[in-house]
């Protein structure tokens, strides 16, 4: 959601001076309000928000889906956590990692075309998750997923980007805020109780038809006008040399590697106290209730509230969140925690995606995804970190580390964007 655009202005220690671009792929071309000139359009259609909301919803859906399956994965496959857990943390690790490569692919070859793309690979290793007959097999299978489903998220926040006007970017980026809110919720849900009734391989099968959907339906979205990409690696140039770029990158690295990094494991705590995985994955999705409900009431504090108090407030649900889990492992605990965690991550994070989608205007799809980088090598980095004292257990000093953490990150963040405003 964007908290931002309609108050942000550039001076030089914004963005790097770039030359114009020299040639569009549309008619007409409009004033960005960071100062940059980018392409006109006239307001995103319903249809096209569907398309795109539902783009986001089954990345999420297939990203957070096996967290609440961990343990069961696990005992029928007949290894420990912590190799189940490279299935998820490879799959963040990808998913961050591949952010440029689409990014870059975005700026030149055209938003639409990339997620068509990238959705077709996204269903074949969906494919290959249902089928894996051990570990091994599995965990390629999840790596591949994220590097593929890496591309839906930014792509559809960039073509809100570019077809937009800042003024009122921040109303359809909400609703894109809801829709990955809910993909992160039904998936929770939806994984514990068809992994306990059912099989664990039928929720990796529902993504694959979902993305077969859109390869189809995405023929339908109109490509938006964009500038001429000039030298392959010309978009790199412009984002990296902003030095708010690398700024903004930091802080959402330790954002994903605290929040998003032990996120993962309310579910597994749960399971550790003797609760069922359907119950795990429905404490779980109160995550994305408590994001939805949150969007909603930034949306109308948008203008009325500085991003800064904006970020501080996330930070604070976020720490409070933790620090209710360190102090107990109970299902009422780890029902508030994932409810005030949906809460900060709507206001914080919506708050740093926004000040990330105005920081390179003239490459903004590189410089949404490498905002992504930053954000899932992070989260990549904590649930691998956190995996060895999951095994054994210690979710008590797990979760005070993420309280702990959340206040550097609060800090950087609310310093950096009142820099960044003045």
């Amino acid at each position: 959601m964007d908290t931002t655009d309609t108050t942000d202005t550039t001076g030089s220690q914004h963005t790097a001076a770039t030359p114009p671009p020299t040639a569009t792929t549309g008619p007409s071309r409009s004033a960005d309000p960071t100062g940059q000139t980018g392409p006109a359009a006239p307001p995103l259609p319903a249809a096209s928000l569907r398309l795109l909301r539902t783009a986001g919803f089954v990345s999420n859906f297939d990203r957070f889906c096996i967290t609440p399956m961990l343990l069961l994965i696990g005992v029928q496959l007949g290894v420990p956590l912590t190799t189940v857990m490279l299935a998820a943390s490879g799959y963040f690790l990808a998913y961050g990692l591949m952010q440029p490569v689409w990014g870059l692919a975005s700026d030149r070859l055209g938003r639409v075309r990339v997620m068509r793309i990238s959705l077709i690979g996204a269903a074949l290793a969906a494919l290959c998750s249902v089928i894996a007959p051990g570990a091994t097999m599995l965990i390629v299978a999840r790596v591949a997923a994220g590097a593929f489903f890496a591309a839906s998220i930014a792509a559809s926040i960039t073509y809100v980007g570019d077809t937009v006007p800042a003024a009122v970017r921040q109303r359809p980026l909400s609703e894109l805020m809801t829709a990955f809110a809910l993909g992160t919720a039904v998936a929770t849900v939806v994984a514990g109780a068809l992994a306990h009734y059912v099989s664990w391989r039928l929720v990796f099968a529902l993504p694959g038809l979902v993305a077969v959907y859109l390869v189809v339906a995405l023929r339908r979205l109109p490509e938006p006008p964009r500038a001429a990409s000039g030298a392959l690696l010309a978009p790199f140039k412009i984002v990296l040399s902003s030095r708010w770029q690398w700024y903004v990158m930091a802080v959402a690295m330790l954002e994903g590697a605290t929040l998003l990094g032990f996120l993962t494991y309310i579910a597994p705590a749960l399971e550790a106290q003797g609760a069922s995985a359907t119950l795990a994955g429905a404490v779980s999705a109160l995550y994305g209730v408590g994001s939805m409900a949150a969007a909603q009431v930034v949306k109308r504090l948008v203008g009325r509230w500085t991003p800064v108090r904006l970020i501080v407030l996330g930070g604070v649900q976020i720490a409070v969140a933790f620090g209710l889990a360190a102090a107990s492992q109970s299902v009422p605990a780890l029902i508030g925690c994932s409810l005030l965690l949906g809460g900060g991550w709507s206001f914080m994070h919506s708050t740093i995606q926004s000040w990330a989608t105005a920081l390179s205007p003239a490459a903004r799809a590189t410089g949404v995804a490498m905002f992504g980088v930053a954000l899932y090598v992070g989260s990549a980095l904590a649930s691998a970190f956190a995996a060895g004292p999951a095994e054994d257990h210690a979710y008590r000093g797990m979760f005070l580390t993420a309280a702990i953490l959340t206040v550097p990150l609060t800090v950087a963040a609310a310093v950096g964007r009142a820099r960044y405003r003045g």
